[in-house]
């Protein structure tokens, strides 16, 4: 029975016919996403609104603790069960550092509920692609030709990948996150520039940017209503603009952020230091873009050459061969 199932499964004609079933679906859903998204900007601005309410709790929580001199707990308590997988296995120590919490705050997922549900994926993955890589092989038959060796081999690279699939799926959401920001950050440096010259206060001017930039950028404008929230309700407002570096992990942003630095500590003016920094984002984007047209030609060589030579040498030497062959 397995004999016949393996059979099967790897039919060259099922195959063929399992891949283009998917690059049609593929290409559809590519074609038909764009009309069927809908916008998440109130979503992300609820979900921020409801961080600014955890962000208060979470500072009265830690007042009530130093005037009681006990211990404020401020775990979640959404999803027992994966927090309680967390603490049994004691995997925040395990597998969390500090460069981890960055990762996943610039990916944005700062909730506790987030790095559980991480965690979680981390130490369980392993085990489940583990188990299927080694049904595929020893099971289904696969690979029967290969020494044990190899197949063992392949069957705990499978629970290698299923261990890193996390940070991988961590790192995609992080840089597209980063290029929304960095794309949308000097529009905000000079709307900002504009607030901050016409008299607005950070926090204020932050809060107007933001409801400017959302539709630009939601990502930039979460980040920016968060900062607005922690400077209002932090004690060290250099912490609330340090925050905002770290959950962005973007040099640019952290360069904005040590100029408020200096001029909350200092009384600096900050408005040339945002026209120039706002410049020096904007040439960085241009450079990035010169980069990706430059690097353009040679990537098009190979499909022209795949693509478009064969179908070129079939026009032009297509009528002479069918005059050569109405002769012979």
């Amino acid at each position: 029975m397995s004999q016949d199932l393996a059979a099967t499964l790897t039919d060259p004609a099922l195959v063929v016919a399992a891949l283009v079933a998917i690059a049609v679906f593929a290409t559809l859903y590519t074609i038909a996403i764009p009309y069927l998204e809908r916008g998440d900007l109130g979503k992300r601005m609820r979900a921020v609104s409801t961080e600014r309410d955890q962000i208060r709790a979470r500072e009265r929580a830690r007042m009530n603790a130093e005037s009681t001199h006990g211990k404020a707990s401020l775990r979640a308590t959404n999803n027992q069960s994966v927090r309680q997988i967390v603490e049994r296995f004691n995997l925040r120590q395990a597998l969390v550092d500090d460069a981890t919490m960055d990762k996943l705050k610039a990916a944005g997922f700062r909730s506790q509920n987030a790095l559980n549900i991480f965690l979680v994926a981390r130490f369980l993955l392993p085990f489940l692609t583990l188990t299927l890589t080694g049904l595929w092989i020893f099971a289904l038959g696969n690979m029967a030709e290969k020494p044990f060796g190899i197949r063992l081999l392949v069957t705990i690279v499978g629970g290698y990948v299923g261990f890193y699939l996390p940070n991988i799926y961590v790192s995609n959401k992080m840089t597209k996150r980063q290029l929304s920001i960095r794309r949308a950050w000097p529009d905000a440096l000079d709307l900002m520039l504009i607030c901050v010259e016409s008299g607005i206060s950070i926090e204020a001017a932050m809060r107007r940017v933001a409801e400017e930039i959302a539709i630009q950028s939601p990502e930039l404008a979460e980040e920016m209503v968060l900062t607005t929230a922690e400077l209002s309700f932090l004690q060290d407002r250099r912490t609330a603009l340090e925050n905002l570096g770290t959950r962005t992990q973007l040099d640019g942003v952290k360069a904005v952020t040590q100029a408020l630095i200096q001029a909350e500590r200092y009384g600096t003016p900050i408005a040339q230091a945002l026209r120039v920094l706002a410049q020096e984002g904007r040439d960085e984007r241009m450079n990035e873009a010169e980069k990706k047209a430059a690097a353009l030609p040679p990537k098009l060589t190979v499909p022209m050459i795949l693509f478009f030579l064969p179908v070129l040498v079939a026009v032009i030497l297509g009528p002479a061969g069918m005059q050569v062959a109405d002769r012979f």
